[in-house]
């Protein structure tokens, strides 16, 4: 009977499992140490003290006339910057992945003459955003910086081509990922490739759309924060200017009001979600 029952409790899959947690801790272990990680740095007596001294300063707030009001104007910019730059990947992305979004093509209901030219069209197109989202924001805010100069000007160009790639490929995979054939029943009748969007393909797809885009609009606030840091203006410059003084209540009060827009973000993303279904 006992040995009955360790048969029965006994896991097929637990050798596999183990086997497999394994090849995966030693994948892992090259990329540590070529990292050079180690967390007893963490530990270390003087950076403990260093670290001490700096999270001692965060407390309490900064809540100067002089000082609110400047993190009331670079929250203001850095809300700007990122609406501004979510603005301009949308004008980059919508028309870029209605072109690289093959339900829509008429070659594909059947072989007719279009079949290669929007092939080749396709292709560039794939390229280029491509390029826009293989480059991080923040390296195309030091190109900006260097182009136009200090500013929000550059933070606004890097979220713009950073986040148009991003939701041009994105926006392309929810298209051909629904539901197409209401958009094919409208092209086979003889309806035109803007009618088959915006009766066949839109309604399916817009819930999808406008998720995704109010999420990247979030994340758009938070890289509009780090690029900051190399002089695309908003909070992160106010705060590199702040954590270069160690001054830590100043830097605390910051974070406050980044904790306090991504929290906006999401309300406001709940609340659009709740619309549209």
């Amino acid at each position: 009977m006992a040995q009955n029952a360790d048969r029965v409790l006994r896991d097929p899959a637990a050798l596999p499992r183990v086997v497999l947690t394994a090849l995966v801790l030693l994948l892992l272990w090259p990329g540590f140490r070529l990292t050079e990680f180690d967390l007893g740095v963490l530990f270390d007596p003087r950076n403990r003290e260093t670290m001490g001294r700096f999270l001692g300063t965060f407390f309490p707030l900064a809540f100067s006339g002089e000082f609110v009001r400047l993190v009331v104007k670079s929250t203001f910019e850095t809300l700007a910057i990122a609406t501004a730059g979510m603005t301009l990947a949308l004008l980059i992305a919508a028309p870029l992945s209605l072109i690289v979004t093959r339900s829509l093509s008429i070659a594909r209901i059947g072989p007719g003459p279009g079949l290669w030219r929007g092939r080749l069209l396709r292709i560039p197109v794939r390229l280029a955003l491509m390029v826009f989202r293989s480059v991080p924001e923040i390296v195309w805010a030091l190109l900006f910086v260097r182009a136009v100069g200090l500013g929000p000007t550059a933070g606004v160009l890097a979220i713009g081509i950073t986040y148009g790639g991003m939701l041009g490929k994105v926006y392309s995979e929810i298209f051909e990922s629904g539901d197409t054939r209401p958009a094919v029943a409208l092209l086979e009748a003889g309806g035109g490739h803007v009618s088959a969007f915006m009766y066949g393909m839109l309604p399916v797809a817009l819930p999808e759309l406008v998720s995704y885009t109010v999420y990247r609009w979030e994340c758009a606030i938070r890289a509009s924060v780090i690029m900051g840091f190399v002089g695309a203006g908003g909070l992160g410059m106010q705060m590199e200017l702040s954590m270069r003084m160690l001054n830590g209540g100043e830097v605390s009060t910051m974070l406050l009001v980044f904790l306090l827009l991504v929290l906006l973000a999401d309300a406001i993303s709940a609340g659009l979600r709740k619309v549209i279904e």
